[in-house]
């Protein structure tokens, strides 16, 4: 659900996701921010997923994050698509495929659209974890300046705006 906030005559959308665990008493639960979610190729997956999968692949694999974002890798030359996380580590996995492995799983297991499109590979392949260099994030802000105050990196992403201009102009 998306909710609207009416004031004054005006009507203002919150761009915030909600879930509604129960009806009596009404208990509801605000799961992400519409602008932050991935569904280029109907996967569905929402920020709370996200968030969710990356929890359970940081506690099996001893691993810590300080920022991360997700983009799309769209099909081309009759290839799947993916998604590419570029994810910067307080503490990085010992071993990156596992990481990627319970990372995946755990998405499958929260999001049945996620499943489906992974099912033997039919829509998207396994996710690719990129790990980014240090203090990635923290220079792209800077170079925006937007450090401090209510500036957040973008998490998710429907296009590969972000993404590409991290790879072009502050990986290397």
């Amino acid at each position: 659900f998306q909710y609207y906030f009416l004031s004054c005559q005006l009507l203002y959308h919150l761009y915030t996701n909600i879930y509604i665990a129960l009806l009596n008493p009404y208990r509801i639960k605000v799961t992400g921010r519409t602008k932050h979610f991935i569904n280029a190729f109907g996967e569905e997956l929402i920020i709370d997923n996200a968030e969710n999968a990356l929890k359970l692949a940081c506690n099996k694999t001893n691993s810590e994050i300080i920022e991360y974002t997700v983009a799309p890798i769209f099909m081309k030359n009759n290839t799947n698509g993916a998604h590419e996380w570029l994810i910067e580590f307080a503490v990085k996995p010992k071993n990156l495929k596992l990481f990627t492995e319970v990372l995946d799983n755990a998405l499958k297991s929260i999001n049945s659209d996620y499943e489906a499109k992974r099912y033997l590979n039919i829509t998207l392949n396994m996710p690719k974890v990129v790990i980014a260099k240090k203090d990635l994030f923290y220079n792209w802000l800077k170079a925006k300046n937007k450090l401090g105050g209510q500036n957040k990196i973008p998490r998710l992403q429907n296009d590969r705006k972000f993404m590409d201009e991290l790879n072009r102009d502050f990986v290397f």
